[in-house]
């Protein structure tokens, strides 16, 4: 069959929303990747698609993982390749995550120079002694599927768009005799420097560069596939080899491989492609990515973008990305206001990411070749995020696609050899980090809302159900002998039980849908077990030891070695969404729970309860609640489980501009693959998920003015909010449909099959 130009493609999949944007505001305008770059953000500024497989975007130092044998904590800055405070570029790498507090990547490093060819990356204190450059935020623009910057040292214009599985580079060279692309095979983030396993390099054509590397890192076994390709024949290539000396090396040492040799192999490679340009000549380079073989990357090349018009596969991904933020069109007198939100929309919609072949072939977890049947395959699952507001956010906004994640995680399970879920997965491999089980929530959820199949409810149970009974993971063997995990037997004791119980109610959710009623007792037991590391003579959660006691050293505000993972005492002693009421009982009542709850936000916690923690600082910090990370996200929403619910409307206005601002340093933590940015979301419209697993979201205080949700069904769900103002943070009335709500929650189905949610705002509680 004939295949179609990309744009061609991308606009005969959207005829409707193509007729839909002639009377829709350009949305894309709003979006600005640069924001969360600066300090803790962590995310990237680079090109990408909705839910890309390519992430095409500039790193900026060349830090090792390792320092002096050990960690380099100063690594942790650069999780998305790029920090904002750099004055250089090193170059253009095509894989990246978004906000995460641990990283790999950074695939297939493009960088473009003029002058004597240099080899090495430089520093960035001199730049002038490698192939990196100088570069200011002056002549630097990004935006959603486009990014440009003008590369000082060389005087170069670098330019960048995607596809979902193309990255395509567009450099603007001045007349030069020696003008250069480098590739950089040896570059990645969170590198080392044995993380190169194996890398293979062919040379098919003058215009043709095709072959693959193997990395251990956070992934401990991946393998990433690409084909290159260049719009203007090279006139010369040549390679550096910085493997070290091996003991046996075959008879390959009779050719010359430094210089138009067109196999290469080995651990550490760097090419380079030469050119003759003449002033404001265009080298286009598109480089496209498999994780199955060379022949599938060429093979997604060719579907995805054919040709060389750099304008029209970016005129393709702004069009998706229109349709992406249309989801929700809101309304507001203030810029700012559009911009924190579609920017939250943007990062929301950055990961999971596809990982398959445009013919649907993707690596397995067992590293063997499968074959997507019906669903796309998706990688990138930062769960312990994720569960709490992302998952939920795809559940409303985009439930097709959730339910292929979730076939994702299916296919997952039946490839792993430990019979688990994923956990935090990525290309072909499960990394073990963090803790839980939180593929349960995201799949319970999406099964009761009806978003997964009715056919696929029970083999989704069973999946559940034996990733909960796998004793060898994470204390969980101890977890079902006494109820709790001990600390002394494994650490962050005190967050795993709370959060497997949680987990465990989920599981207890689905069974009752489907009528098993013994996994129901079994796992409605399992869910109570949060009440097993309860104090109640300090009404705090605390670590308890295999003996039966609360462990006697005890502090609850520090953030180290205390029982939690990135929290402390104050926040997860609230961490009970699947029942706040039994939690507020059991810790006394209104009477108790209140003020701990209140203190939480108007207390000052001194930096050195989280001096030892680099995922927890000032910038996400408001009292002793910790925005810039997940674990108490639900908290502000308690209220409504109280008699005081306009205190929940308080905080989260108060929340919203304070931890999100339309700035490179605009983010209070994290976006953490998004996580951060759906809370976003569902706050300024007025609700949230607390509980995923639950029919129920809690009602906030919207900061929008009005909303319209597009759904997938074809319904509109209409958000009116009047009497809006930054001092009329307090809902005096909320009506659905123009039935008064007597209960400050609202339920999934109401929202989906349609409606009207009108607030009345006022500046009294």
């Amino acid at each position: 069959m004939k295949l179609l130009p990309l744009a061609a493609l991308l606009f005969a999949a959207v005829p409707t929303f193509a007729q839909k944007a002639k009377t829709t505001e350009n949305l894309v305008q709003y979006a600005k990747p640069l924001v969360g770059t600066a300090r803790m953000g962590h995310t990237y500024p680079g090109a990408t698609v909705p839910f890309g497989m390519v992430q095409l975007s500039p790193d900026t130092d060349t830090l090792s993982y390792e320092l002096n044998g050990k960690y380099n904590p100063k690594m942790y800055e650069y999780c998305a390749g790029y920090q904002y405070a750099d004055k250089t570029i090193v170059g253009f790498s095509h894989t990246h995550f978004s906000g995460t507090g641990h990283s790999d990547l950074g695939d297939f490093l493009v960088m473009s120079t003029t002058g004597p060819l240099q080899m090495n990356p430089g520093t960035a204190d001199q730049p002038e002694r490698g192939y990196r450059s100088k570069y200011s935020h002056q002549n630097e623009v990004a935006e959603p599927a486009y990014y440009r910057v003008k590369l000082d040292d060389h005087n170069i214009l670098a330019e960048l768009t995607a596809s979902n599985r193309v990255g395509m580079h567009q450099y603007t060279f001045p007349q030069s005799e020696q003008a250069h692309i480098i590739l950089d095979l040896t570059a990645g983030i969170y590198n080392y420097p044995d993380k190169n396993v194996w890398t293979f390099v062919r040379v098919e054509n003058d215009t043709l560069v095709t072959g693959y590397r193997q990395t251990h890192g956070w992934a401990r076994t991946r393998t990433e596939y690409f084909a290159m390709s260049f719009s203007k024949p090279f006139a010369s290539y040549g390679s550096r080899n910085l493997s070290k000396k091996q003991v046996y090396r075959g008879f390959w040492g009779r050719f010359d491989q430094t210089k138009n040799f067109p196999e290469l192999a080995g651990e550490q490679l760097r090419l380079f492609f030469d050119f003759k340009t003449t002033a404001g000549e265009k080298v286009k380079v598109k480089m496209a990515l498999s994780g199955v073989s060379t022949e599938g990357a060429l093979r997604n090349m060719r579907a995805e973008i054919p040709g060389w018009d750099f304008e029209a596969v970016k005129r393709a991904g702004q069009a998706l990305w229109q349709q992406e933020l249309s989801k929700v069109v809101i309304e507001s007198p203030k810029r700012t206001d559009k911009e924190n939100f579609y920017t939250a929309m943007y990062h929301a919609a950055l990961s999971p990411t596809t990982y398959m072949d445009v013919d649907g072939q993707y690596r397995g977890l067992d590293q063997n070749i499968h074959k997507a049947e019906g669903f796309t395959n998706y990688t990138s699952f930062s769960l312990w995020d994720t569960y709490r507001a992302l998952h939920p956010l795809y559940n409303l906004l985009q439930p097709k696609r959730n339910a292929d994640m979730v076939q994702s995680m299916l296919a997952h399970f039946d490839q792993s050899t430990m019979h688990m879920l994923p956990i935090w997965s990525h290309y072909a491999n499960e990394n073990w980090c963090m803790i839980g089980y939180h593929s349960v929530p995201v799949i319970v959820d999406a099964v009761l809302k009806g978003v997964v199949p009715a056919d696929q409810a029970q083999r989704a149970l069973d999946a559940c159900v034996t990733t909960a009974h796998q004793q060898r993971y994470d204390g969980i063997g101890l977890y079902e002998q006494l109820g709790y995990v001990p600390e002394d037997k494994s650490g962050a004791s005190v967050s795993k039980t709370l959060e497997y119980a949680y987990d465990d109610w989920c599981i207890a959710q689905l069974a009752k849908k489907l009528g098993k009623t013994d996994i129901e007792a079994e796992f409605s037991k399992r869910a109570q077990n949060w009440q097993n590391v309860y104090d109640q003579r300090i009404n705090f959660m605390r670590p308890r030891l295999a003996d039966g006691s609360f462990r006697p050293r005890f502090d609850v505000l520090s953030t180290n070695d205390q029982g939690f993972i990135e929290g402390n005492a104050w926040n997860y002693s609230l961490y009970v969404p699947q029942d706040p009421a039994a939690l507020i009982a059991k810790m006394g009542g209104e009477k108790k729970f209140l003020p701990h709850l209140d203190s939480l936000f108007t207390m000052h916690l001194p930096d050195k309860f989280f001096a030892e923690t680099e995922d927890i600082t000032r910038d996400g910090i408001i009292g002793n609640y910790v925005h810039g990370n997940e674990p108490a996200h639900h908290v502000a929403y308690l209220y409504n489980w109280t008699s005081q619910p306009y205190k929940t409307q308080a905080r989260i206005r108060m929340i919203l501009p304070k931890m999100y601002r339309p700035t490179p340093d605009g983010l209070g933590g994290n976006d953490d693959c998004g996580q951060m940015s759906a809370w976003y979301i569902f706050s300024s419209l007025g609700f949230y998920p607390v509980a995923p697993g639950s029919p129920e979201y809690a009602l906030g205080s919207p900061a929008v003015h009005g909303a319209t949700l597009n759904l997938e069904n074809g319904n509109t769900f209409r958000i009116t909010v009047k009497n809006q103002s930054d001092k009329n943070v307090y809902v005096k009335e909320v009506r659905l449909n123009g039935q008064k709500l007597t209960r400050p929650f609202l339920q999934y189905a109401d929202v989906v099959k349609g409606g009207e949610l009108v607030f009345t705002m006022a500046g009294k509680p």
